[in-house]
């Protein structure tokens, strides 16, 4: 292969060689034609012989940052490349000499300012005056790696918070895990979620949340250590990876994470407080390989949620059966709901001083189709925790209002049909035009519904729920707040709480007879429920003695299976009917 037309074409016209006219005028013109062609290139293109650039295009020699003077005769490729390339250069420069044709290849060149650029070189063997040269371009490779890194982070990094996501984790963690069974070392997998992220996200917006789970992502990975791996699982869930930690080691982490997440956060104009519930599981004890660590650790962190949150858990081999419990029951509520199979019993609510029946309270049972009836405790927490709790609820809702009208028309006297909300039925939106659906579709007046409502729901977010309970009441609905006193209720939030009704806890009636402390705890409750003009009912009343013991301390009203179980709605319509608790001492 011969290169060079136009230099030789130079040299013949600088030599003084006779050539006539027209061959004059053909060099002129190839010689204006290549250095054109050269330089209107936008990719580097050189010429090389003994080692030395013989020629280099004005797009080369910007690149690199000389002028032709410095480069042309006295650098060579040697001069431009990082020295621990310089075996390749030479095993490439030896080849294309010996006029061998190889494919392209990458290399870091040097621009005279210093500075390192990748490019990738493609050369050609040449004979240039009969001798081995070559000739090749050089392409900027900048542009291309700035791009195959970002790739790289959108593949490996949560766009988000920037931090591994589940793909880098995975193999950092089988890394870690494989070093760990060489060493017989120990790795510890911390799943950490944050506790009630929805209601931010619900409440202040998606935007403040993403905000919020940034800066949780910067103060943990300022906590951690630069060998351990923090990832971004998805949503608010996060995994440390941690080599070398043992269980004792594990516990002082987990504390420190938690501290970390219970200082406030200043976020879009905000003092934001979160806590966080953690899940520990260490390798090789808890697990082999990541997936089980995964979710044997994931499995701890639900463990901890169900001790009160703001706590971590280490895993143990039972969590997986209540996991996979768990998992089942949540199954089963899903197919409960479309296959409608919840039945709704009633259980009286009694006037102390009558002893009529002036209301019941609607109590969900489950009928499933090879268990049996299955009572709320075993399921309601499974509903609340996967956000199941709503539909279930907006059902009871509709199902005891439309019970409740039913009775009216069948000509029985009207009386309050009082219904349990859960915390999260409570906060979803939309929650008061769902109990305004209720009301229309079933006619029932609004002032016989009465809504129940734990004091931990009301004083969770208490100035923000004061606008929802605020609705409700002029829409005419009637409020009560259900186990009082085993919360921390504020009496100046009492008194802003447009409540009709206290509760007092089954807890303060059980031992009534024999236990002074809980007397005294009823009979405050009673006198402050008549101070604030509330009427006060005591709940799980079960002998005589508790309900004399009520009576004394002028209680209006009660319930409990010394008047009744819940029972379903035809014998319940018999109960109103013979009103059998009247006037008895």
């Amino acid at each position: 292969m011969t290169v060079g037309v136009g230099e030789k074409c130079l040299e013949q016209a600088d030599s003084g060689k006779p050539a006539g006219t027209g061959a004059q005028n053909l060099v002129v013109e190839t010689e204006a034609l290549f250095r054109a062609t050269m330089e209107a290139a936008q990719v580097g293109v050189f010429v090389l012989q003994d080692r030395l650039f013989r020629y280099a295009n004005p797009f080369l020699l910007d690149l690199l940052g000389y002028t032709a003077d410095e480069l042309i005769g006295q650098m060579g490729p040697l001069d431009i490349v990082l020295p621990e390339q310089h075996t390749l250069l030479l095993q490439q420069m030896g080849e294309r000499a010996k006029g061998v044709r190889r494919s392209s290849y990458e290399l870091s060149a040097v621009r005279k300012d210093g500075s390192v650029l990748p490019v990738k070189i493609l050369g050609r063997p040449a004979l240039i005056e009969g001798r081995p040269a070559s000739v090749g371009t050089v392409i900027d490779l900048s542009a291309q790696k700035v791009a195959e890194q970002k790739i790289r982070e959108l593949a490996d990094f949560d766009a988000l918070t920037g931090l591994p996501n589940r793909r880098l984790l995975h193999d950092r963690v089988m890394q870690l895990l494989a070093s760990a069974q060489r060493d017989k070392s120990s790795v510890a997998l911390v799943f950490l979620d944050l506790d009630h992220f929805k209601r931010i996200n619900d409440s202040l917006g998606h935007s403040l949340g993403d905000e919020l789970l940034c800066a949780v992502a910067q103060r943990l990975s300022n906590a951690v250590r630069r060998v351990d791996t923090l990832s971004r699982l998805g949503g608010d869930e996060f995994i440390l990876a941690m080599p070398g930690i043992h269980s004792a080691a594990a516990v002082d982490i987990a504390r420190r994470l938690l501290e970390e997440c219970n200082a406030p956060f200043f976020v879009g104009g905000h003092e934001l407080t979160v806590t966080s519930s953690l899940g520990i599981s260490i390798f090789p004890q808890d697990g082999p390989d990541i997936e089980t660590l995964l979710k044997n650790a994931d499995a701890a962190m639900y463990k901890a949620k169900e001790q009160g949150r703001n706590t971590f858990q280490f895993y143990a081999a039972e969590m997986n059966t209540a996991t996979l419990e768990r998992l089942m029951m949540e199954s089963n509520l899903r197919r409960a709901i479309r296959n409608k199979e919840f039945v709704l019993h009633y259980q009286p609510l009694v006037s102390l001083r009558s002893g009529l029946i002036i209301g019941v309270e609607a109590l969900i049972r489950w009928l499933h189709p090879d268990l049996g009836m299955i009572m709320p405790d075993r399921f309601i927490h499974v509903a609340e925790e996967t956000g199941l709790i709503n539909p279930i609820g907006d059902w009871v809702l509709g199902e005891a209002c439309r019970q409740a009208q039913a009775w009216n028309d069948a000509g029985l006297a009207p009386m309050i049909m009082a219904v349990n909300v859960a915390p999260v039925q409570f906060r979803q939106a939309g929650f008061v035009e769902a109990v305004a659906g209720a009301l229309a579709s079933s006619r029932l007046d609004a002032g016989r519904l009465e809504l129940e409502l734990t004091e931990r729901t009301v004083m969770n977010d208490a100035d923000i729920n004061i606008g929802t309970l605020s609705a409700l009441h002029r829409m005419g609905v009637e409020l009560s707040l259900d186990d009082f006193g085993t919360g921390y209720s504020s009496l100046a939030y009492l008194k802003r709480f447009p409540v009709g009704k206290l509760k007092i806890d089954r807890s303060f009636v059980r031992d009534l007879e024999i236990d002074p402390d809980d007397q005294a705890i009823a009979s405050t409750i009673v006198s402050m429920g008549r101070n604030l003009r509330l009427t006060v009912l005591a709940e799980g009343v079960e002998t005589a003695e508790q309900l004399v013991l009520l009576r004394n301390m002028d209680c209006d009203m009660a319930q409990g299976f010394l008047f009744s179980r819940a029972l379903p709605p035809a014998k319940i319509a018999e109960l109103l009917q013979t009103q059998p608790f009247m006037n008895q001492e």
